[in-house]
Formats: structure tokens, sequence, C-alpha cells
């Protein structure tokens, strides 16, 4: 990296507060179906897109130019004007008939993730999440918010199992969890994770406990019934009985919720396991100075306006482990987004 001599400080903080810009333009041209179409029919002309999308012709075609701009589109120049294409990253990430598309995190983050965010200001003063200001909705129980509709916890769950088909087996083959056969996936949502899981550990068979209504929704849109080592338990993990498992998951759980809390969870679920098992932290972890990374950072930033909890870093995170009573502490930094933390009983 140069000297502080050579950057272009005033370009940079252009940049970064035009940030905003780049993703809405991203989660607009999503919304609207503009990867789905070029998918499908394209290269396409800016003038059929707006055509089949119901659009200003005007409107589009900065919207196009804007995604050429970001890498998301490419255009040609013809005899017959300028075609949009998608780029392979689109076709992979943004399309919804991808097995890798992050469309349904992108419209949660667009139509309830932005909207507490506008809160920020409010968050930093008060300490706390903006659920109240943003929709009206008491901030004393985050997932009564969180879930306040069955269209928000299906786009929650779906954006979470979006996450998952591209970091979920990262995380999972961080440490060798075949010698785990009876695994709980605990807030294990949509199933992605639990999905992963069977099929990275064929002899293992996963029980996702998770919320009644969650449980009833993961079972009729997103885990098939033909998929028989994935189980349900309906429960509030907080209040019930944790079933005795070799091995308890707990993928983006515990960045929800205060020390207190955690130390609280972690010990019922110490209490639960059975000798020689182990529980599975998945988390973004921050650097022991909490200097990076920046998406963690960022991470942090949102569970501020939107949960109880923070990020932490690993040895946050061992600390909790040991003081309920786990030993043998492991961490695994992927390089991903999302890191792995084993702890043994």
């Amino acid at each position: 990296m140069g000297s502080t001599e050579d950057l272009d400080y005033p370009q940079v903080i252009l940049q970064y507060s035009s940030g905003f810009l780049v993703s809405k333009v991203m989660f607009t041209a999503c919304q609207l179906g503009v990867f789905d179409l070029l998918e499908s029919e394209g290269p396409l002309s800016s003038d059929a897109i707006a055509a089949r999308l119901g659009t200003s012709t005007m409107g589009m075609e900065r919207l196009l130019d804007a995604c050429v701009g970001l890498k998301l589109l490419a255009v040609e120049l013809t005899q017959e004007g300028a075609l949009y294409r998608n780029t392979d990253i689109s076709n992979i990430y943004l399309t919804k008939s991808s097995p890798k598309s992050q469309y349904h995190i992108m419209m949660y983050y667009s139509n309830t993730v932005y909207l507490c965010w506008h809160y920020l200001a409010d968050a930093v003063r008060e300490g706390r999440n903006q659920y109240e200001r943003a929709f009206g909705i008491s901030s004393e129980d985050p997932f009564g918010a969180m879930y306040r509709s069955e269209e928000e916890m299906l786009s929650f769950m779906a954006g979470q199992n979006s996450v998952w088909s591209v970091c979920g087996r990262d995380v999972l083959a961080a440490f060798d969890l075949s010698p785990f056969t009876q695994i709980y996936d605990l807030g294990g949502g949509g199933g992605a994770l639990a999905r992963e899981c069977v099929s990275l550990y064929p002899n293992s068979t996963v029980t996702i406990y998770d919320l009644p209504k969650v449980v009833q929704l993961a079972k009729e849109q997103f885990v098939p019934p033909e998929e028989c080592r994935i189980n349900f338990h309906e429960g509030d993990f907080f209040n019930d009985l944790i079933p005795e498992a070799e091995l308890y998951i707990l993928s983006k759980i515990l960045h929800d919720w205060d020390d207190d809390k955690c130390r609280q969870l972690l010990a019922k679920v110490y209490k639960a396991c059975k000798p020689g098992g182990g529980v599975l932290l998945v988390e973004s972890l921050l650097n022991e100075d909490k200097s990076g990374p920046l998406e963690t950072q960022l991470y942090s930033m949102n569970m501020l306006v939107q949960t109880e909890g923070k990020e932490r870093t690993a040895a946050e995170y061992s600390k909790l482990l040991e003081t309920a009573g786990f030993g043998d502490v492991q961490v695994k930094r992927t390089g991903k987004l999302y890191d792995a933390v084993l702890g043994r009983k």
C-alpha cells in the first residue's frame, strides 16, 4: 500500500459517500427482473428490456449503463444499437434460478435492512435496534419484529438460505465433523446449512431446532419431505428444553444477542451436550484489535440497528465458550465471509 500522500482523499471520501448508490442500483436491477430477463432472452436493447419489464426507456437505459459500470452487465455496440447481456457474476449470483443466487438476501437488504439503516444515527445514540422507527414495531423482541409477517419471515429465511448456498460448505468443512452423527442446528431456519451438512457428512442426521412458525415454513417451502436425514424440533431454545446431541451448530446466532444472553444459551447447550460432543459457532470474526475486516465491522453496525448483539473476535467467542464449560476451543478462519469456532465437552 502506498503512503498517505499517494491517496486521493477527496476521491476516497466521495466514493464512500456514494456507496449506498451502488447497492441500490444492484437491488433495483434485481427487483425489476433485469438479470432474469437477460438470462433467458439476452442480449437485448434497452428499449426491449424496458418494454418487457414495464419501465420507462430513459430510466432503464440509465440503470443498465450503471450496471455496466459495476461489471454486472456487459454492453456491445452493434449496427442495431447497444445490446446488453449479463456477466458471469450476474448469471451466477443475481438470477433467481441459479443455485448460488443471492437474489433473496438482496431483496431482504433492500426492503428491510435499508429502512433500519436510515436510523443509524438514532441507533448509535440510543444503543438499540430501530424496528420501532422503521416499522412501528416494538424493539424489545428483535425476532418478533423480523418475523412480523409470513412474507417478511419467508424473505428472511430465503435470504439466509442464499448466504449458505455460497458460504455453507466452507464453514462446515473447516473442521472434520464426521465423528458427529447426531447434530442439532439451533435456529436452523430454512435448512440450507443443514442440507449442506448432510451432503458433506452423509452419515449424519441434522435436526433443525427453531420456532414453530419457522419450522412450518421450512417444511412447506425449503426442505423437501424426501430429505430423510433432516428432522425438525419446534421450540424456543432460550426458554424450552434443548435435547441431547453430539454436536450443536449455532450459525449466526450468538451475534444476535448480548453477552449475558450468549452465556445463558451456551450454558444450556453445554448441559445438553453428550460427553465428547461439541458446539460449532459460525460467525464473521473481527480481528483481535477490531481493525477489520471491514465487512465484519459493517455487520456489527447492522447488529446494532437490527438486533441486541454484535460481531466479536475469536478470543471473545472462545471466552464465552470456556465460561459455559467447553474446552479445547479451536478457531478456523475460512478466508470467506464466515468463520468457524469449535468447542468440545
